[in-house]
């Protein structure tokens, strides 16, 4: 009768006597060393009972170096994608990370007032850079930009009607839908309009007594074109304040500066909307303003109050490391100028292609022969601009098995996450540094 080899596997106990693995234990905390330990069993045991063929010390430390790794990695973004969301958004000027850092090393006066000694408010924090950017009268920060737009509907509309059209029922990221945002605000959803055509007496007709919103929302992830008809939100806000109703613009992507200089355009910018006449406007702090995530909201001191005593406010608030990198991105807006150089997101969506075509010849250079110069197209990305693209410079890498290439590159350190077009991998320089190209070099060398 045959043993079965798994019966013969070293126990766990056994392996953290071995003087290698003390040593580990003397290196790293025992919880994970057992662990390592016993995934090193468990793989073995998979493998029908087979020892690994490195031997188990190296296997344990192996799994250690493994399980020690953090899970949220940094990475180089060579997609040419400028707000990619599954890459973090907006990376942070180094005003912000300094301001992170600063708050981050110790106590700070999140809720508490210096001058009378007693308690004080977090929705102070920002509020009055933000009113000074904006033209608004008042304004508070939140956590994500959905959580702005539920507290939103949920101080002025719950128990109410909300009305919207049918072409702005959008979805965002996540399989998150506007309208599911809006129910569980409380307020119940009325849709007019048609899907590429709402007009103004689509909104006059569904207004009744338990109207209470007129929701306006930019579709920021998407165009509809041709036979199109909506109504602009100045348009909304007069109708609304003439029924003693609530106008909400839902912006998406907070854009504080105008960027059609640089060839982008269509995309309103917050104090275009607050301009408008809007009761209040949301939106996000890590697209296209170029900060940490979170959701603003701007508009009337009325409108503000009420977000403030809703009862989701508390759960929605934002935390001390946002509220300071927040701040410190936004002071960087009081001139323009300064703004653009020093904010990542700014500085990649109005940089000269000629700038991006020197750091892509850097980077050709450094890669070899094996690579071509090739014209192509960057995206803003994060639901911004739709369909717009900017002209950028790529090296192409051609690649019998590109997708084995690519998970080459995202298994260097740090790994560096690149796109395909047939045969060949893009390296897109406009949204690598410039402190990055030699790293790129050495990850794409092998």
């Amino acid at each position: 009768m045959t043993t079965d080899p798994r019966r013969q596997l070293p126990s766990i106990d056994t392996l953290l006597a071995a003087p290698a693995v003390a040593l580990l234990l003397a290196a790293h905390p025992r919880a994970l060393v057992v662990k390592a330990a016993r995934a090193a069993v468990d793989e073995a045991r998979v493998n029908g009972g087979t020892a690994p063929a490195e031997g188990w010390d190296a296997a344990v430390r192996a799994a250690v170096v493994r399980l020690a790794v953090p899970s949220l990695a940094p990475v180089i973004n060579a997609t040419g994608v400028v707000l990619h969301t599954n890459l973090g958004r907006a990376p942070l000027a180094a005003a912000a990370i300094a301001a992170i850092t600063r708050i981050a090393q110790g106590y700070s006066a999140l809720e508490y007032d210096l001058g009378s000694g007693t308690r004080g408010s977090r929705h102070a924090i920002c509020r009055d850079l933000l009113v000074e950017l904006t033209g608004a009268a008042d304004a508070m920060v939140v956590n994500n930009a959905a959580g702005a737009l539920l507290l939103a509907l949920s101080a002025l509309a719950r128990g109410g009607e909300a009305i919207v059209s049918r072409g702005e029922l959008v979805e965002i990221g996540g399989s998150f839908r506007i309208p599911d945002i809006m129910a569980r605000s409380g307020a119940r959803v009325v849709e007019v309009g048609t899907t590429n055509r709402t007009h103004p007496n689509d909104y006059d007709r569904a207004l009744t007594t338990d109207s209470r919103v007129l929701l306006k929302v930019h579709r920021s992830n998407f165009q509809v074109t041709g036979f199109t008809a909506d109504v602009a939100v100045v348009e909304l806000a007069e109708m609304a304040h003439g029924r003693g109703i609530a106008c909400v613009y839902d912006l998406g992507s907070g854009l504080l500066m105008n960027l059609s200089r640089w060839g982008l355009s269509g995309e309103p910018t917050v104090p275009e909307a607050v301009a408008s006449g809007a009761d209040l406007a949301v939106f996000s702090g890590d697209k296209l303003l170029g900060g940490p995530q979170a959701g603003i909201l701007v508009g009337s001191e009325a409108a503000i109050a009420a977000c403030r005593a809703d009862p989701i406010a508390r759960t929605v608030r934002a935390d001390k490391l946002t509220l300071a990198g927040l701040e410190a991105t936004l002071a960087l807006y009081r001139d323009h100028e300064t703004a653009r150089k020093e904010i990542p997101v700014l500085r990649m969506l109005t940089e000269d292609p000629e700038g991006v075509k020197r750091r892509a010849n850097a980077l050709l250079q450094g890669v070899g022969t094996s690579a071509e110069l090739i014209e192509g197209d960057s995206e803003v990305g994060g639901g911004s601009f739709p369909g717009a693209k900017m002209k950028t410079w790529l090296v192409g890498i051609r690649h019998p098995t590109p997708d084995t290439y690519l998970a080459q590159l995202r298994s260097f350190d740090p790994p560096v996450i690149a796109r395909v077009a047939g045969s060949r991998v893009l390296l897109d320089a406009r949204t690598i540094f410039p402190e990055q190209v030699e790293t790129v070099i050495a990850a794409v060398r092998g």
